[in-house]
This record gives structure tokens, sequence and C-alpha cells, in this order.
């Protein structure tokens, strides 16, 4: 983590974080929605790795703090993982895990996905994020289901949508208040 103050003395942290899943599950709409607040329907597939930036509020070691997300995004193709793998989570402080709620394979495959994780970073603070909640017709996970995935790895889990927006800036939110507790650890 790197920490330096600012001029009121006011902590600046930069973390850099990963969201990880499988391909076309929205990782790319949701960073573009929580950065942004937008939501683009063109699936683009990710080439490489994109790093976007956003700054919240956090407390780190007791006192307030700005917090800068370097939000990393990777391709989900499984080709790719292995290629891209150790770069990618390098430093890396903070992860979102995403599935897609109406793929039950997407669930199923974050537990790979957190295998990974830790095998490179270690125990760093994760969330699960399950999305396009707003397609309420076609939903496989359920909320229970993303639950237990949640309690077997001690992580926070929120439903949420890329197109509407709902979830998104909580589970981010929530990744950001974990690695600032860790500063107070």
């Amino acid at each position: 983590m790197m920490a330096t103050s600012t001029m009121a003395g006011q902590k600046h942290l930069k973390a850099k974080v990963c969201l990880v899943g499988d391909v076309a599950v929205g990782k790319t709409s949701l960073i573009k929605r929580f950065v942004q607040d937008q939501f683009d329907d063109r699936y683009i597939a990710t080439v490489g790795t994109k790093v976007t930036k956003k700054s919240l509020d956090v407390v780190w070691k007791g006192a307030p703090a700005t917090l800068d997300m370097m939000v990393w995004d990777i391709m989900g193709e499984k080709g790719f993982r292995a290629l891209l793998r150790d770069a990618y989570f390098e430093g890396s402080q903070g992860v979102i895990a995403v599935c897609d709620l109406t793929r039950k394979d997407t669930f199923y495959d974050l537990n790979n996905w957190v295998q990974m994780i830790r095998k490179q970073v270690g125990n760093v603070p994760m969330v699960f994020l399950g999305n396009k909640m707003d397609l309420t017709e076609r939903l496989v996970v359920s909320q229970e289901e993303l639950g237990r995935m949640g309690s077997i790895h001690s992580a926070p889990q929120f439903l949420a949508s890329a197109k509407t927006g709902a979830g998104v800036a909580e589970a981010f939110r929530a990744l950001a208040d974990a690695i600032g507790n860790r500063g107070s650890e």
C-alpha cells in the first residue's frame, strides 16, 4: 500500500484493485458504471489490461484518508488467464470477484478465481458481486448461494446491475473500506 500525506495532513493512499470472473460477466461495464456512472451496452473484449482510477474517502489507521482505487480490467478468456495472471494480480490490494446471476457456471467458477488469487497475492480483501440482477426473469443464482460463497471466504457479497447502477458503488465502497481497515490492524 502506497501512503503519502497531503498538505492538510490527510493521508493519500493508492491501492491496486482487480476484477476477476468469467468472460462476459460484466467486469468492464461494472468498472465503467463505478468510475463514470455510465453504462455501455456494447461488449468490447478487453485486450490485455486497462487501468481506471477513482478516489474514495476511507478511514486509515483511525484517521480520514483518500484512497485512489486503481481498478484493473483483464480479459476473462481462459487462455489469457495463465498468460496475464502473474502481472495482473501482482501487488493487488483488493479483488472484486464477479459472476453473472443468469449463468450458473460463472458462479461455480468463482471458486477457481478465488484459489488463483489466494495463491498469487494471499489473503487480500475481497468482495463477491453478482451482476445483471436487473434480468429478473433469467436469474439462476440466488442471493443465498452468493451469501454462502461470501461466508465461506469471509467476504461481503452484493447483488448488482451495471445497467441500472444498483449495488455497484456499494460493492466498491465495501472493498475500499476493507482495504482501509487493513491499515488499522
